[in-house]
């Protein structure tokens, strides 16, 4: 709780006990009572909400409103933050900066809306003036640029990516909102959630592996795309992880680690069968280490350098066009493959996704799912059995003229036709409730 003094003079002081246990003030020099409690309501509503998190909306419009001198005071109390961070640029960079906790591609995504960001609304523009429709017209604007800018690739920015930049726009802003700099986040209506787009899904068959692994410069290359195709791993950092030490050839299994679902519970790692389409790969890697050496992948470990390029490379190589999503399509197909063998729930353990991410996101519909159901009749799960006899129909008259399109059809719900007993029957098509 907040408390008013008045000294001789008739000033007036805000004294409250901030979050760390130390006692503070806030001088309001000559005011009236009235404006003193209002000032101490606020106040408080400011402390707990240091505990919280969450600041109703009318303080948070207070805080907005306030004027410099009184702004300055609360930001010396540690009640509210700076003023000088409530413009674009300063609020990001001081923003990122502080995630030291996220991955460097989560980084380099922060800096790239971060830069969509200011270019639209200018470095020096105010958090609290920007709109909902200013919102709006910032996802039109990463709408209309082009990927690939004055190369023959040049093509539209997908929807995805569109709403990447508008889920890191998000974060910006939610930060924004929990320090008390906005009352509300501009982007919050706006969908963010990733979508699946089945047109850049595609299986690559064994043949098609086949030949780009004849491709393969080396045999680390080759454990790469193996590691991709028939491990599901992704690239670069599940195989960059992966240890010798890993590898069990005794029990035939893998240990995988994830960076990129680590911070998830028991999401740090996972084992898979080391499936024989692995074990040739691995052995030839294996017999060309060094003694003592570490990790598996060791010529291509340069971050910097573009696998996806250098794959694309050696596709061309082997005759083929290379495909939407290498690697992702890569980890699909082999989801898409083993879910025709084992449990969705085991396969999902393996690939390290959830069943819900893998129906969106990974399972494919193939050429050869069409061509068993071409070459293997369904049969329907009420059709009876041929040696079967059929159902005894009612002979109540009412039922009567069912009777015979039932028996063409095979399938009768007896639930539906009414039973002469005791009571008389009723017509089913008029039932009397």
């Amino acid at each position: 709780m907040a408390s008013i003094s008045k000294n001789a003079n008739g000033r007036k002081t805000i004294q409250f006990v901030s979050t760390d246990g130390k006692r503070r003030s806030i001088r309001l020099g000559k005011v009236s009572q009235r404006t003193a409690e209002a000032v101490k309501v606020k106040v408080e509503a400011l402390v707990g909400a240091n505990v919280t998190g969450h600041l109703d909306a009318e303080t948070t419009r207070w805080v907005e409103a306030l004027d410099q001198q009184l702004a300055n005071r609360l930001t010396a109390a540690g009640l509210i933050e700076e003023r000088d961070t409530a413009t674009l640029k300063i609020w990001i960079d001081r923003y990122v900066a502080q995630r030291t906790d996220v991955k460097p591609l989560t980084l380099l995504k922060y800096h790239t809306t971060s830069d969509y960001l200011v270019e639209f609304f200018g470095a020096n523009r105010s958090l609290r003036s920007i709109t909902p429709g200013d919102a709006d017209e910032f996802r039109l604007a990463v709408m209309h640029r082009k990927v690939g800018r004055g190369t023959p690739n040049e093509r539209p920015v997908s929807e995805n990516t569109i709403r990447k930049h508008v889920a890191v726009a998000k974060v910006f802003f939610n930060a924004a909102v929990r320090k008390r700099l906005i009352s509300s986040n501009p982007f919050a209506d706006l969908k963010a959630t990733i979508q699946p787009n089945p047109s850049r899904f595609y299986f690559v068959t064994r043949k098609e592996t086949d030949q780009v692994l004849d491709q393969c410069p080396d045999a680390e290359w080759r454990l790469i795309f193996a590691l991709s195709r028939y491990g599901g791993l992704r690239c670069p950092s599940e195989h960059l992880a992966l240890r010798w030490d890993d590898v069990n050839w005794e029990h035939n299994r893998i240990l995988v680690r994830s960076p990129k679902t680590e911070h998830h519970a028991g999401g740090d790692s996972r084992l898979i069968p080391l499936f024989p389409e692995l074990v040739k790969p691995l052995q030839d890697v294996f017999e060309l280490a060094e003694p003592g050496t570490e990790y598996v992948i060791t010529k291509h470990r340069d971050t910097n350098v573009n696998l996806r390029t250098q794959l694309c490379r050696m596709i061309k190589r082997a005759g083929l066009k290379p495909w939407p999503r290498l690697f992702q399509n890569l980890r699909s197909t082999r989801q898409t493959e083993l879910s025709e063998s084992f449990p969705s729930h085991v396969v999902c353990q393996w690939i390290g996704n959830s069943e819900q991410v893998a129906v969106k996101h990974y399972l494919q519909v193939t050429d050869e799912h069409f061509s068993k159901a071409v070459q293997n009749p369904v049969q329907c799960l009420h059709e009876s059995p041929r040696k079967t006899s059929q159902p005894k129909l009612s002979r109540h008259p009412e039922t009567q003229e069912m009777q015979a399109p039932a028996t063409r059809c095979g399938i009768v719900n007896i639930s539906l036709l009414a039973e002469a007993g005791l009571e008389p029957a009723r017509s089913i098509r008029n039932p009397g409730f």
